[in-house]
């Protein structure tokens, strides 16, 4: 019976990593995590999802999961640049975006967008109507790639002009839907931001309030206001090692929790 009821629970899984900006350094703990003691868990993945560093995360966990070491030491690279400026990534002059884009050219493989195609989903918000988008179709890699940096890009923080993808223009992801959840079977939700969630930190609070931030049910809590700067002005390299073994522990507890830990 335990069998079945196993059986059943793996029939269609999705992956989907939160918006998170530099936090996404928890999403690498968590997808480290999964790859060392998940792979029944991932293997059953039918579609990986995210918005902003989320989506990032789930492409490299799709396409390249070998390469998630090396995205950890250049995100705590840029993060160590970007600490260095004296107005962080708004500082005059600091091209957030064309950094962004050299680490996504020198992780991805070239065929990632085949790997890609409907399997992932890329959350988008229109520049023209603000209507959300998930992305899933990518004719070349470089549609994917500025899908990606369409999903990251916050207007002002990042700069000025909305990406241009397939003809139309993108903004940030999280700005409309943070977290996707996928229509068709059960989606495992990750996110370094406390709430109602699969893997996530877990506050202790005398009151549990919660808040709707784009499709994310998030605690009211000092400790999310803290984490929400930190996404936007990275935290010191001590705190960033911190939270990637943050993230590490809640996916071990998950997959524990749920008799997927091998």
């Amino acid at each position: 019976m335990e069998a079945c009821k196993d059986s059943s629970k793996m029939k269609h899984l999705n992956l989907s990593f939160a918006a998170c900006g530099f936090l996404g350094i928890y999403h690498l703990g968590a997808a480290t995590a999964l790859c060392r003691h998940g792979k029944k868990l991932l293997n059953s993945v039918k579609a990986f999802a995210g918005a902003s560093a989320g989506a990032l995360i789930a492409t490299l966990l799709l396409t390249v999961p070998e390469n998630i070491e090396e995205c950890v030491k250049f995100t705590h690279s840029f993060a160590e640049e970007t600490r260095k400026q004296y107005l962080g990534a708004l500082t005059p002059g600091y091209d957030l975006m064309t950094k962004l884009r050299g680490s996504i050219d020198s992780i991805l493989p070239p065929n990632a967008h085949e790997i890609a195609e409907n399997r992932l989903f890329i959350s988008v918000t229109s520049a023209k109507n603000g209507r959300n988008h998930l992305l899933s179709n990518f004719a070349s890699r470089e549609d994917l790639v500025k899908a990606l940096l369409a999903s990251s890009f916050i207007p002002l923080y990042a700069g000025i002009n909305a990406v241009d993808c397939n003809g139309e223009k993108w903004i940030d992801g999280g700005l409309t839907n943070g977290l996707p959840i996928l229509p068709v079977g059960r989606t495992v939700t990750i996110s370094p931001f406390c709430g109602r969630l699969d893997i996530c930190p877990q506050d202790r609070g005398r009151i549990d309030v919660y808040v709707k931030v784009p499709k994310q049910d998030l605690m009211l809590s000092i400790a999310n206001f803290i984490r929400l700067h930190q996404s936007l002005f990275p935290p010191s390299q001590k705190k960033m090692e911190s939270l990637f073994q943050d993230g590490y522990d809640d996916a071990i507890l998950f997959l524990l929790k749920e008799n997927w830990f091998e």
